[in-house]
């Protein structure tokens, strides 16, 4: 045998080569696509036959069925898709990565692409350093493009030659001869191979090469197909162990979709290949049986793997279409809702890490700061209480308001993290890094708020140490500050959730001014009141304290709606105030 550790190492490298080109290019492909990738995303939300499409389509853009899959547990997490609307898109990505195998088993096999490969590197390699982010993301999947098929004729090379090393066939014979055992060992095989890759993918590249070479036969590459669509459901179940409820029920089904399809094609595997085999010889301008041991008919044999790759998740996607409601029903009953607890909190959208296009992210990072509004508005109804209810636990409410004022904590710094992983991520678009910026601004506004919110509940908790109460005159008062900061809220939470186009600053500008009026005319009436002897002089301390804190809390709610409009008016007034002054 004359293959050496060095070239099992030259192997190992070809493979590093081929899945990092994969990568590149895939990365380059999802930011090229950009917001038409969120675009395509949207028509899952339809019916599972949209859903479907869907899943092909962003496969198609992706080039990795891992990819979507792994998006779409994360859209189930953040509850942007339910369960059952990511199942059709489960399955779409199932087909659209079969165009892997035919765009290596035709460019790869049939004539020398890696001089084309190289040319195209070449090509776009300049591009890289470009200004404009949508020129580079191109040159960049194209130079993906290029190292793709470099590596896939490097791993050729680097295979051993099986009439030079015997060994390595006699090798794989022992495992070859135990009939429908043998076919069943080598799905467990395929299955393995795309754990260790991660890529089902590059998988599949290998066992076309392995084919190619005469390592192994049609039938044996086929069941290290069925095996690698297997493994290609892991990681999404992977991604979904940190995820929620109905994200581990969309990766579950995953698995359970796939391995009923490897099922039934293991009980038809003979007479399906024996099919595929009439139809390439019907096509082909060489007719030799891919069972053939005639090395003429190994790219036959490339382009017959590729046909039952998509022929068996095509028949498998028009097979258990039907089923999926059954399907889901089963997923329902074997992870049922156990989760969540009064009183428990945690992230909701981006605990499943960065989506694969930065638009998309930020996209789930807004969905966090909609959970970070609904908390201080929870803060907001938590205090309110508190402060009118005079029978309310003042010790228990405000462990309650301390705990959700540790979360905002949280939230302010898991958010933050998540944005500028992002920012890192990759060259952005302009108006992502924008949203970033103002995103940022944002969470830092709304983790002031529930710290001054729970500096009122403290002021609370010592007027009612001091066994001192507010006279019924300056509790309405306070109740309409409340009332007023409330409907501030509202809107804020409205403006959180739109487009910045969509956000109408002028309605938040006025409710602030409304808040900031009202706050001065308590005022002037707290001083008459204090003056006439209304009220204690701690009992008159924690009011104005307490009507200052409520127009700061509206402050900051007009910071975040500006960022959510993606604007910054008060420093724009600032400006123009010094401008008239100087």
């Amino acid at each position: 045998m004359t293959y050496t550790v060095f070239d099992f190492l030259r192997l190992l490298g070809s493979l590093g080569i081929f899945i990092f080109g994969m990568k590149i290019f895939s990365d380059g492909l999802q930011r090229v696509a950009g917001e038409r990738l969120r675009a395509i995303l949207g028509g899952m939300t339809r019916n599972r036959l949209t859903g479907v499409m869907t899943g092909f389509a962003t496969t198609a853009v992706t080039q990795s069925s891992t990819t979507t899959t792994v998006m779409v547990v994360s859209f189930v997490n953040a509850g942007l898709i339910t369960f059952v609307q990511s199942t059709g898109v489960i399955m779409g990505a199932n087909i659209g990565t079969t165009l892997t195998a035919w765009m290596v088993s035709l460019f790869g096999f049939k004539f020398q692409i890696a001089p084309v490969a190289v040319a195209a590197i070449g090509l776009f390699f300049p591009f890289l350093f470009a200004r404009n982010v949508r020129l580079r993301s191109i040159a960049e999947a194209m130079v993906g493009f290029g190292i793709l098929f470099v590596g896939l004729d490097f791993i050729k090379d680097a295979v051993p030659d099986i009439d030079a090393n015997p060994a390595i066939l006699a090798f794989l014979d022992r495992y070859t001869d135990f009939g429908f055992l043998s076919l069943l060992l080598f799905v467990v095989v395929g299955t393995i191979l795309t754990l260790l890759t991660q890529s089902s993918s590059a998988a599949t590249a290998i066992t076309l090469v392995m084919l190619f070479q005469g390592w192994i036969s049609f039938p044996i590459a086929a069941a290290m197909i069925l095996g690698e669509n297997i493994g290609t459901t892991v990681t999404a179940n992977l991604a979904a162990m940190v995820g929620n409820v109905h994200a581990k029920r969309a990766a579950r089904f995953h698995f359970f979709f796939n391995v009923f399809g490897v099922l039934w094609m293991l009980l038809l595997i003979y007479p399906f290949l024996y099919t595929v085999d009439w139809v390439v010889q019907q096509f082909s301008a060489s007719p030799i049986s891919v069972f053939s041991d005639d090395p003429a008919a190994r790219p036959n044999a490339t382009l017959a793997l590729s046909l039952f790759h998509s022929a068996f998740n095509i028949l498998n996607v028009i097979l258990l279409f039907a089923l999926v409601p059954r399907l889901v029903r089963l997923v329902e009953f074997l992870q049922p809702d156990r989760e969540g607890t009064a009183g428990e909190f945690h992230l909701r959208y981006i605990s499943t890490g960065l989506m694969s296009s930065p638009a998309l992210s930020v996209d789930q990072a807004q969905k966090e700061v909609q959970v970070f509004v609904g908390e201080v508005r929870k803060m907001h109804e938590h205090v309110r209480t508190m402060v009118m209810e005079a029978d309310v636990r003042v010790e228990d409410r405000l462990e309650a308001i301390h705990k959700r004022e540790d979360f905002t904590d949280i939230l302010e710094l898991e958010i933050s993290d998540y944005l500028v992983r992002i920012a890192e991520s990759a060259s952005l678009e302009p108006s992502i890094t924008s949203r970033i910026r103002f995103m940022q601004t944002m969470i830092n506004d709304l983790e002031r708020i529930g710290d001054l919110y729970y500096q009122i509940a403290k002021l609370v908790e010592r007027l009612r140490q001091a066994k001192v109460e507010l006279p019924d005159v300056a509790l309405g008062e306070v109740e309409q500050m409340f009332t007023a900061v409330e409907d501030a809220l509202t809107d804020m939470e409205t403006n959180v959730g739109l487009l910045p186009e969509n956000v109408d600053l002028d309605r938040s500008i006025k409710l602030e001014r409304r808040v900031n009026a009202l706050r001065n005319s308590l005022r002037e009436q707290h001083y008459e009141r204090l003056e006439a002897g209304g009220y204690a002089p701690r009992a008159g301390v924690v009011y104005l304290d307490m009507i200052n804190r409520l127009e700061r809390i509206a402050d900051h709610i007009l910071n975040v709606n500006e960022a959510a409009a993606g604007r910054r008016i008060k420093a724009m007034r600032l400006a123009e105030a010094r401008a008239a002054i100087g």
